[in-house]
């Protein structure tokens, strides 16, 4: 595809476009399908927002609508978007983005502006959606839908056969691990996503931040456990410290997935959310119990 892009990977008709710190939020590693008839621009990030485009794109795809995933639209105000369907209410108004986090008002206000003024957020009215299994046809190159909800509803990979490459979006295999806190997110579809992705035929997985561009299906699966065992790991470990009796704050202020040291205004109504989900699925599943009102611990056996 000979793209004038710094550090850029050509995959046959894929073309990766890293972006700053191979991806390292707020920036993000876009992806170019290039066919004989059309090309398609996945994820448009906010090193392309700084950059600019290196060539001409007939359409933009969207893993999700998220805000770190939409600023490079700001180029590319007349090429039509497209996302997945129960996605599509993020990008029709900010009021409809901000309903997808669920954040508290106090720390909703400053990141709503923060949305419009560092990831240049406008609402389009143009949005086109897509639902799993569509295929489209590039012309010698198709992209493939996989839907992989759980980091959001409309959440989706997208495969494209010819350059045997996945985009991953925000399955993005990190340490960090999965990323379900959200009020359109989901512990359950995230785990059953996990498990799908395992059966992708690929050779090249793109994720959107941090691990960039995973090549070998060996690796690949050895870096998808890892990821998700850390929510089994922080189960166990949530189910260690409630073997004395504790409430939801109590569990927030443990921190079971930010350090210590992390100091931004989410991280208190994220880990409030973390153990909100997991104790009402440990409880389900007879591994807590409610010993008072508000008040858990883990079962004995």
């Amino acid at each position: 595809m000979n793209i004038d892009w710094p550090d850029a990977l050509e995959l046959g008709p894929v073309t990766v476009l890293t972006g700053l710190d191979k991806g390292k939020y707020p920036h993000g590693n876009s992806m170019l399908v290039q066919g004989s008839q059309e090309t398609i621009l996945i994820d448009p990030s906010l090193t392309v927002a700084h950059r600019g485009m290196p060539t001409q794109v007939d359409q933009i795809f969207l893993s999700h609508v998220h805000e770190d995933h939409i600023p490079g639209m700001s180029h590319l105000k007349d090429v039509p978007v497209s996302c997945h369907e129960a996605d599509a209410v993020g990008l029709t108004s900010i009021d409809g983005l901000m309903s997808m986090y669920g954040l508290p008002p106090s720390v909703e206000e400053d990141f709503r502006q923060e949305v419009i003024e560092d990831f240049n957020y406008e609402p389009r009215s143009d949005v086109s959606t897509f639902s799993d299994g569509d295929v489209f046809d590039l012309g010698d190159a198709e992209i493939q839908v996989v839907h992989t909800p759980g980091h959001t509803h409309g959440h989706c990979a997208f495969l494209v056969p010819q350059a045997r490459a996945v985009f991953l979006g925000d399955i993005e295999l990190s340490g960090f691990g999965p990323y379900y806190f959200d009020a359109h997110s989901s512990l359950d579809s995230f785990e059953q996503s996990l498990n799908r992705c395992r059966s992708l035929d690929a050779d090249h997985f793109v994720t959107f931040h941090h691990k960039w561009v995973i090549s070998g299906r060996e690796l690949f699966l050895e870096m998808l456990d890892a990821f998700e065992n850390v929510i089994s790991n922080r189960e166990s470990a949530m189910l260690d410290f409630m073997s004395e009796p504790k409430s939801i704050d109590d569990c927030a202020s443990e921190r079971f997935v930010y350090r210590p040291s992390v100091d931004m205004n989410f991280v208190g109504h994220v880990e409030t959310r973390s153990a909100q989900i997991h104790i009402a699925r440990m409880v389900k599943q007879g591994r807590v119990v409610e010993v008072s009102e508000g008040i858990y611990r883990t079962t004995d056996h």
